[in-house]
């Protein structure tokens, strides 16, 4: 962070303020850089109109931005990760939900409990500050929510024989189960598509997106407290779950590659798909679509969904804490977040939104669903210092398994147990070697 500004900006940016501004001085000038991934036209236009906007109104701490192209989906990280090693962090930097947790334990961010109270907390969906906060503290703040849902084709359906007026009618109290899944999904596949899709991606989209099912069973991935991964995701309910995910690929109902926008492109009748899919439906979808709730379990017929976004925090490296803090407060405010949350068409983090005109979709229809998942059965993904290896574990685990299950068309629960094995042995490593007592 630079003190670097000029006596004639200094002076420029009072006379913006109105006549009547005292001029401030240049040593008196904080500076705040933020880093964040690139985003689209909308999201880049808000930031500029929002930066301008605090920057007049606040001639004492003027504050920068630097987008952060993620066209290698590591640039990002290894960014931040260079400029940890050199301690030239920014003052603010913005961090996926799941990762939290490392970079508070690692010592990289610094809490905001001084600057956002439990009163303001109050105003925030739990889940988004549950996922931001590690060991008692709030270590970031964002101002959007994401949600995974079961989109299915209408058209395809009807033609199929499945009753969409009854799926149309479920509530959050009453979601389809895993068996309801499989018999649609069996009843849609023909040799133009397949029954339902899975798979977000090979990487983080598998245990994001899929994480509800184990939950559902009665285990998660790695324990409540971050620090085990044996004996939950190998578990006998971990080992049944992927069984079950596995037969959809063994049977053909879903594709172990599936094509880009499957569900979009009419190559799927159904989708385990994210909140930020409506938008796209909503724009090009040639075809009417619905979405209902994550599915449950049939034996527990626990109601649980994916939850998690991008938030800022404050690096060590910030020299000014109590400014970022400040700026930070002003950027989510209940009418910032509502304005980000229409622009990048995603579920806003702050309860007061809901109530502003930017976020009357959310009020009823398809995206009421992602509202009121967030609102009722979000949960984040683990807080644990070693969610990355888990992550990049899990995904090998079950990109394999998958291929297997297509391979052979049949689902091997020796070989699951033994992947999965594989896995928590990928995480106990990580998690012994740097952050066990």
């Amino acid at each position: 962070m630079k003190k670097a500004i000029s006596m004639a900006m200094a002076a420029a940016l009072a006379l913006s303020a109105g006549a009547t501004t005292v001029p401030v001085m240049a040593d008196d000038v904080t500076e705040l850089t933020i880093w964040s991934p690139t985003d689209t036209e909308a999201i880049e236009a808000w930031w500029e109109e929002k930066l301008a906007e605090w920057n007049k109104e606040n001639p004492d701490i003027q504050v920068k931005r630097e987008a952060i192209d993620r066209s290698d989906s590591y640039a990002y990280d290894n960014k931040i990760a260079t400029a940890q090693t050199s301690n030239d962090l920014p003052d603010i930097f913005y961090v996926d939900g799941p990762q939290v947790s490392y970079y508070a334990a690692n010592g990289l961010t610094v809490p905001l409990d001084d600057y956002f109270t439990e009163e303001d907390q109050k105003d925030f969906v739990d889940s988004a500050i549950t996922q931001n906060t590690y060991d008692g503290h709030l270590y970031a703040i964002g101002a959007t929510e994401s949600s995974v849902a079961f989109y299915y084709n209408k058209d395809y359906l009807k033609e199929c024989g499945v009753d969409v007026e009854e799926l149309d009618s479920r509530t959050i109290d009453n979601p389809i189960t895993w068996s309801e899944l499989a018999e649609i999904a069996e009843k849609c596949t023909t040799e133009d598509y397949v029954g339902t899709h899975i798979i977000m991606d090979h990487g983080e989209g598998l245990p994001y997106a899929l994480e509800p099912m184990y939950l559902s069973a009665g285990k998660d991935y790695i324990s409540e407290d971050g620090t085990e991964a044996d004996g939950y995701v190998n578990s006998e309910e971990a080992v049944k779950t992927t069984s079950f995910l596995a037969d959809l690929i063994a049977k053909g109902y879903a594709n172990v590659e599936p094509i880009k926008d499957e569900f979009l492109n009419g190559a799927c009748a159904t989708m385990i798909g994210g909140s930020w899919d409506t938008a796209v439906l909503e724009e090009s979808a040639e075809f009417d679509w619905g979405v209902t709730y994550y599915p449950v379990n049939d034996d527990t017929k626990e109601a649980v969904s994916p939850c998690g976004d991008w938030a800022a925090a404050v690096s060590k490296d910030c020299e000014n804490p109590e400014a970022a803090g400040k700026f930070l407060q002003w950027l989510m405010n209940t009418d910032n977040v509502a304005s980000y949350a229409a622009a990048i068409a995603k579920p806003a983090t702050r309860i007061s939104a809901y109530d502003t005109e930017e976020m009357a979709e959310y009020k009823e229809g398809v995206r009421a669903v992602f509202k009121e998942q967030l609102e009722n059965t979000a949960v984040p993904r683990p807080r644990t210092p070693s969610y990355a290896t888990f992550s990049s574990a899990y995904a090998e685990a079950m990109t394999n398994i998958f291929s297997d299950a297509s391979s052979n068309e049949e689902v091997d629960e020796d070989y699951i147990q033994s992947e999965l094995d594989t896995a928590a042995e990928t995480f106990t490593d990580d998690y012994e070697t740097y952050y066990a007592e």
